[in-house]
C-alpha cells in the first residue's frame, strides 16, 4: 500500500481527478496508485460531509457539490503553488526578507563590505538595515524585529533573547591632531595623554569608549562633548584635543588626523559580535549573511596608523 507523498494537496488530488474523470488517469498523472488517489478523495469527501465524484462504470464525474467545490480547490491550488515558490525562493536565497543592523562604527567598514559580497552572491534577497546603537540592536533582536545585528562590548546591556557569534576583536586608536608631538609613535599609554583636553560622545567617561580606562581610575580632562564621528574628527584636526577611535573607523579617517595606537593595558581591544535571536532557526539568508560577516572579519584588518 503506497503512502500518499507530501508534494500534493488533497485539493490538488481532487483537481485532478475531476480534470482526467478518472482515479486511474489522475494516479498516473501524479505518480500515485489508484487506490492512494481513492483514498485521498475519500478523505477530503469524508471532511467536507458530502460526495464529490459520481462513481460511473468508466470513470467519475463531478457531483454538484463537487461543482460548487471547484473554483475553490483552484484557488487553493494557486495560493499553495505560490506559497511553494516563495519557499523555495527562501531556501535557495532567491528571494526573501533579512533584517540587519549595526552599531556606528561597524558601519564605517564591515557592514559594507558584508553587504556588498552578500548582494554579489545573493541580488534577490532584500535587505533593511537600521542603524543605532548596540543597545537599541539586542532590543529588536529580542523583540523580533531583526534576523541579526553587529553589535559591540556589551558589558552592561541585556542579552535576554540574543545569541552572540564573535566576529573580532579590534584596538582602539588615538586620533591626534597633524603635528601632534606624540603623532610619530607606535603605541601610547595614556598615562602620557593625561594633560591633554579630550573630545568625547559623553560627559561621563563611563558612558563612553573610554569606559575601561574610567573604571582603571584615569579621568580624561573633556573638553568638548561631540556625538558625530566626522565632527569629533573636525575637531581634533583643529587642534581642539584628541579622541578615542575604533580601528573598525580607521577606513574613513580624514587625512590631517594621526592615529596611534593604544595600548590594550589601558583600553582593551573591544570585542565585536554578529547577535541572533535565541532559540530561533536562523533563516537561509541568516546563516549565509553570518557566514558573509564571518569572512569579512577575517579579512577586515585593522588599518596602520598615519604617519
Amino acid at each position: 500500500m503506497a503512502a500518499m507523498p507530501h508534494t500534493h494537496s488533497l485539493y490538488e488530488v481532487f483537481l485532478r481527478v475531476a480534470a482526467d474523470r478518472s482515479f486511474t488517469s489522475a494516479a498516473t498523472a501524479l505518480g500515485y496508485t489508484q487506490s492512494a488517489v481513492s483514498r485521498q478523495v475519500q478523505s477530503l469527501e469524508g471532511e467536507l460531509g458530502v460526495a464529490l465524484f459520481d462513481r460511473l462504470p468508466r470513470g467519475v464525474r463531478l457531483t454538484e457539490a463537487g461543482r460548487v467545490l471547484l473554483p475553490h480547490a483552484e484557488a487553493v491550488r494557486d495560493r499553495l503553488a505560490a506559497a511553494r515558490a516563495e519557499l523555495d525562493a527562501l531556501r535557495t536565497l532567491d528571494g526573501g526578507l533579512l533584517r540587519v543592523g549595526a552599531f556606528p562604527t561597524a558601519d564605517a567598514a564591515l557592514l559594507p563590505r558584508t553587504l556588498a559580497a552578500f548582494r554579489a552572491l545573493h541580488p534577490r534577497v532584500e535587505v533593511a538595515r537600521t542603524e543605532g546603537s548596540s543597545g537599541k540592536h539586542l532590543r529588536l533582536l529580542a523583540a523580533g524585529d531583526l534576523d541579526v545585528a553587529v553589535v559591540s562590548d556589551t558589558a552592561g546591556r541585556s542579552l535576554e533573547g540574543c545569541t552572540l557569534h564573535h566576529l573580532l576583536d579590534e584596538p582602539m586608536y588615538v586620533a591626534l591632531p597633524a603635528g601632534h608631538r606624540l603623532a610619530g609613535r607606535r603605541e601610547l599609554r595614556l598615562a602620557e595623554l593625561a594633560d591633554e583636553e579630550w573630545v568625547a560622545g559623553s560627559a561621563r567617561p563611563e558612558d563612553t569608549l573610554m569606559r575601561p580606562a574610567a573604571e582603571s581610575g584615569f579621568r580624561p580632562r573633556t573638553a568638548y562633548v561631540v556625538q558625530d564621528w566626522i565632527a569629533k574628527q573636525g575637531f581634533v584636526a583643529a587642534g581642539l584635543g584628541v579622541t578615542l577611535l575604533p580601528a573598525l573607523a580607521a577606513d574613513a579617517v580624514r587625512a590631517d588626523i594621526t592615529l596611534v595606537t593604544v595600548h590594550p593595558d589601558d583600553v582593551p581591544h573591544r570585542a565585536v559580535y554578529a547577535a541572533t535571536p535565541r532559540g530561533l532557526s536562523p533563516s537561509p539568508a541568516t546563516a549565509a549573511f553570518l557566514a558573509q560577516l564571518r569572512e569579512t572579519a577575517r579579512e577586515l584588518t585593522a588599518p596602520r596608523p598615519r604617519r
